[in-house]
């Protein structure tokens, strides 16, 4: 799709994409567009001719933005449906994370983490099961939402070093298709003592179902749901102490 500089991009993902029937819309700007509507514009003039509920979150640029933001042209819009709940490379050396399709090595991103300086490392991994809710899975997909997804990501970490004095982080994320029994995500935290490495680790994978746009689709003997919630609504994960 040819971009003018006098639009603006809303995208759409996941289930609202598949009901859109396109992954993007370009919006003409106009004087005191907000978020709210030019997103209303796009839905209206998608395929599916959308009609969202409260449930979405919105981002403006790779940010989460309150629907009575204003727009200029060149502005690019995210509709964030839930999600459930990154490929790239090695930030600096403490910390390693990453969107990929390509099948996750546990081993690699906790040799990472480990120094002589850490007398604790977890390693938390997450392996998609073969059954949820009394269905049969045979697989899931997962789509992300790039770079902001690995943004968000990095402000996990950010606000794990505040909490906690923990080491090396790396942290990688599937996309696309994984089969039963494969991972979808590792994290690994190095610490000087074991307990803030488990408390860390945990916070990561709360934290990520809560503001990371990456989402999840479940295929299962007699259909497909898209699984989760919604990013971004202001939710925190509370009683964490150093």
């Amino acid at each position: 799709m040819t971009h003018n500089i006098s639009e603006i991009s809303v995208l759409f993902f996941a289930a609202i994409r598949e009901r859109a029937g396109t992954g993007a819309v370009q919006v003409v700007a106009v004087d005191g567009m907000t978020v709210d509507d030019a997103v209303d514009v796009a839905c209206k003039a998608a395929p599916g001719h959308l009609e969202l509920g409260t449930a979405v979150m919105l981002a403006l640029n790779g940010e989460y933005v309150a629907r009575d933001h204003l727009v200029i042209p060149g502005d690019e819009i995210a509709v964030i449906p839930p999600v459930s709940g990154g490929s790239g490379e090695i930030a600096d050396d403490s910390e390693w994370v990453f969107l990929t399709g390509e099948h996750l090595d546990s081993s690699a991103l906790t040799q990472f983490v480990k120094t002589n300086l850490d007398g604790a490392i977890v390693t938390f991994l997450g392996v998609t099961r073969d059954s949820n809710q009394g269905r049969i899975v045979k697989y899931l997909e997962y789509e992300a939402y790039q770079p902001m997804a690995q943004n968000k990501m990095a402000e996990i970490i950010k606000e794990m070093r505040g909490r906690w004095t923990i080491g090396k982080i790396a942290v990688a994320h599937r996309t696309g298709r994984v089969n039963i029994g494969e991972t979808s995500m590792v994290i690994a935290v190095a610490s000087p003592h074991r307990r803030p490495a488990f408390e860390a680790c945990l916070y990561f994978v709360d934290r990520l179902k809560e503001i990371v746009p990456i989402w999840k689709k479940e295929f299962f003997e007699g259909g497909e749901v898209w699984i989760g919630k919604t990013p971004g609504d202001g939710t925190v994960v509370e009683h964490w102490h150093k």
